[in-house]
């Protein structure tokens, strides 16, 4: 198990959210295919098929 599937698998159990660093959670939204858009603070990710 690679280190985004292990991240993903933590994120969908709901035992550990609170324990998942901004920056890994970024990364696996990229390694799943999603776009990245930053306005400021404000980090927005999409992805075609998905919505809001």
């Amino acid at each position: 198990m690679d280190k985004h599937e292990k991240l993903l698998w933590t994120i969908l159990s709901g035992y550990s959210d609170a324990n998942i660093a901004f920056e890994e959670l970024c990364q696996l939204l990229l390694h799943l295919g999603f776009e990245e858009r930053v306005r400021g603070s404000h980090h927005i990710f999409s992805r075609e098929g998905v919505e809001e």
